[in-house]
């Protein structure tokens, strides 16, 4: 049993031994079915704080021959797989973080050597009967290892793009981590030798410079999930049954932290959802990761149509956003859709991949972009936030005149000319336009289900201000007129959606004439029955 090679359990034991865990087992169910096949190569990229490390322990724990984990298991839902006992501790095992053995190494640039160097003694205490005193590397270790023994390895590699994102600029570095990844899992050879191998960090692998060395790796990302999705943080249903454990309200936590769509499931932060179940704090807890301040000089650069986007998304809308354009090269952003994509990866925007769309995917993040934003001092945002309170201010007023003056405006002004007449223009505006409720409302519901049909747009405000501020349920009409828009709010019964909610309701109808380009608004306050 080494640090590296068959390690122990105790690392997965941590995540047991926690107040909360969620069972994600069944993963093993996936990887054993892809043990010693030409599926067996996995990189699971996904952002901080989504259980990359506790997804690497529990790998290990599963497969090392260096412990016994049949008691930690038994209960799982693993346990109940075929072939569960088939490689349960059967298996050697190589566990290493990229990221630890660069600050053990010293630098960056000792960090290949180290893990080679430490990996060969591990292997020499591992397997005394094979010669392996004239290897240089790791992988010629192992390829020597299965020539005299016919043994096999399971390799999980976690922070694998750790130098890939730290050391772009150093060709050096690069290039000498690069060609340890190709001799480990590139050509004839590691196929012998390697059984699984799984990769867990940040970035996908599709990089310019790592092509070559890892283009036979099955990828699951947070653009692309596939058979992983329900195992990158926590799913909806996992969350319901935490928040009834402990008390706390679901539709309160849904509000703050989901938003992530993996394939038909709604996904969760786990760390955020652990932080707010343990404390009853609803807050940000996202300004915590070290990814932070890398963001904010990206989100300030002059790309066309970044600013625009950044600001629809803080309003609740998605844009459109092609992701073939972004080759992880994390130096050199070359347009927009780099940005954003690499946000994604980053978790600091969520993926419709269905609309191939991009936006911000609950109230924790969209808080956190705020602040950027703020701090950078946009004057677009700055005109557009005033702008917006302008409007929102009307509307509470109930001043229809002045809505329609100001969304009239709006649409005149950020609405491109190839759209002005479409009907999503007109809701993609509302969305903009309330940008400044965002500070007292959560994310605006799009087509909830109310009553007798979907309501168009539904404000709810956030618990501090639901006795100032009104709940707002906003039908748009397109060639009717706005008050058409205020009778089918209530002939549809669409305040039953809300029925929870106790304070005030303004009923808001929008309309616009295509052929006059005239927009109409018509306000009421609801009577509660």
């Amino acid at each position: 049993m080494g640090r590296f090679v068959n390690p122990d359990n105790r690392g997965f034991r941590v995540a047991l031994n926690s107040k909360i865990y969620v069972d994600k087992t069944e993963l093993l169910e996936y990887t054993n079915s892809v043990m010693d096949t030409n599926q067996a190569l996995i990189c699971n990229s996904r952002p901080r704080r989504f259980g990359k490390s506790t997804t690497a322990d529990m790998l290990t724990a599963y497969y090392s021959k260096g412990c016994d984990s049949s008691h930690m298991f038994s209960g799982l839902a693993v346990s109940g797989a075929q072939d569960y006992e088939r490689y349960l501790n059967k298996c050697n095992v190589i566990h290493f973080d990229v990221q630890w053995c660069m600050l053990d190494a010293g630098s960056p640039k000792a960090a290949t050597a180290y893990i080679n160097d430490h990996l060969i003694a591990e292997l020499r205490e591992e397997f005394p009967e094979v010669s392996l005193d004239s290897v240089k590397t790791a992988y010629g270790a192992l390829s020597n290892i299965n020539n005299a023994t016919g043994e096999g390895f399971v390799v999980i590699i976690d922070e694998w793009d750790a130098l890939i994102r730290d050391e772009e600029a150093d060709e050096k570095i690069q290039e000498e981590y690069i060609n340890f990844l190709r001799g480990m899992f590139k050509g004839s050879e590691p196929v012998k030798f390697i059984r699984l191998a799984y990769l867990t960090g940040i970035l996908p692998i599709k990089k310019i410079k790592t092509q070559s060395a890892l283009n036979n790796f099955a990828e699951f990302t947070m653009i692309d999930a596939r058979i992983f999705a329900k195992y990158i943080g926590f799913t909806e249903e996992e969350v319901r049954g935490l928040c009834r454990e402990h008390g706390i309200n679901f539709e309160d936590v849904k509000r703050w932290y989901d938003g992530y769509l993996l394939e038909e499931y709604s996904v969760y932060n786990p760390k955020a959802v652990v932080e707010v179940l343990t404390w009853n704090k609803f807050q940000s807890y996202w300004s915590e990761t070290g990814t932070y301040d890398a963001i904010v000089p990206l989100i300030n650069r002059n790309f066309d149509g970044l600013k625009t986007a950044i600001i629809q998304m803080l309003a609740g809308a998605s844009v459109e956003v092609d992701i073939r354009s972004f080759q992880n090269d994390i130096v050199s952003f070359r347009n927009k859709e780099d940005v954003l994509t690499y946000l994604i990866h980053l978790g600091y925007l969520g993926y419709n991949q269905r609309t191939r769309s991009a936006f911000i995917p609950n109230e924790e993040i969209r808080q956190e972009l705020t602040a950027a934003t703020e701090r950078n001092k946009w004057d677009e945002l700055l005109e557009f936030q005033m702008e917006s309170e302008k409007l929102l201010d009307a509307t509470l007023d109930m001043d229809a005149e002045a809505v329609a003056a100001e969304i009239e405006r709006i649409h005149m002004n950020y609405a491109s000319a190839i759209q002005y007449n479409n009907e999503n223009s007109l809701s993609s505006v509302l969305t903009i336009g309330y940008l400044s409720a965002m500070r007292y409302y959560f994310k605006p519901i799009r087509e909830m289900p109310a009553g007798r049909g979907f309501a168009d747009f539904v404000f709810i405000p956030k618990k501090e201000y639901a006795g100032e501020y009104p709940a707002l349920l906003v039908e748009l009409k397109w060639n009717k007129s706005a008050q058409t828009a205020i009778e089918q709010i209530k002939e549809r019964k669409y305040p039953d959606s809300i029925a929870h909610y106790t304070g005030d309701i303004l009923l808001v109808g929008m309309s616009y004439d295509k052929k006059s380009k005239a927009h109409q608004c018509a306000i009421e306050r609801y009577a509660k029955q």
